[in-house]
């Protein structure tokens, strides 16, 4: 069966709103304004931010590494593929060719998205995880900056509390957090996660 994939473009790293110690990947709909945030290591996050910077190490990095053996043995990254969200966890694959051979093989989202950017690879997603982890941002409710700070746990909160917050994230361009907040409220109405357009007027 053939998969329903979106183009993404790599927005940036942030520090992480979720995760202590961890960075947040922003990924952006090439040809739309769906946003997916990824969390990912120190790392990790540092490869990926070196190469979005175009700094080159005095010595080759592990991501570095790989792509000259992939040069060396005529290997090219056609795509990769982020395929599954399962447990707060995106799943990928690297779809590989050398001569007449192709091959798939599993990866890290952060390992992958790495490689990509090194061989100018193109990032795609799957339709279902993007409806599953995306939020839709109109031009119109980016750069507000309004600090809130949680004062009790997320599960605590009312679905209005909760939705108020979730608006409030995005002004701040806290897509991780956001995608925690519209996970929670899924669970409380028993819905599966979906794609959410969020408008600053729900506030």
């Amino acid at each position: 069966m053939t998969e329903n994939k979106i183009e993404m473009d790599v927005l940036g790293i942030t520090y992480s709103q979720i995760q202590q110690g961890a960075y947040a990947l922003l990924l952006k709909q090439r040809d739309g304004d769906m946003r997916v945030p990824i969390v990912v290591g120190v790392s990790e996050a540092q490869s990926i931010a070196m190469r979005l910077e175009h700094v080159i190490p005095p010595r080759p990095m592990s991501h570095d590494l790989m792509v000259s053996m992939f040069h060396a043995f005529g290997i090219s990254l056609d795509e990769v593929v982020i395929y599954k969200f399962s447990e707060g966890v995106f799943m990928s694959r690297l779809k590989l060719s050398s001569n007449d051979t192709n091959l798939e093989l599993e990866s890290r989202t952060s390992d992958a998205i790495a490689l990509a950017l090194r061989t100018s690879a193109p990032i795609f997603i799957t339709a279902e995880v993007l409806n599953k982890t995306g939020f839709l941002i109109k031009d119109s409710e980016q750069g507000k900056k309004v600090a809130v700070k949680p004062k009790r746990s997320l599960n605590d909160m009312t679905i209005e509390e909760l939705q108020k917050k979730l608006s409030r994230a995005v002004e701040l361009e806290k897509y991780e957090l956001a995608a925690s907040i519209q996970r929670t409220i899924n669970d409380k109405l028993g819905n599966e996660p979906s794609s959410q357009e969020l408008n600053e007027n729900n506030i």
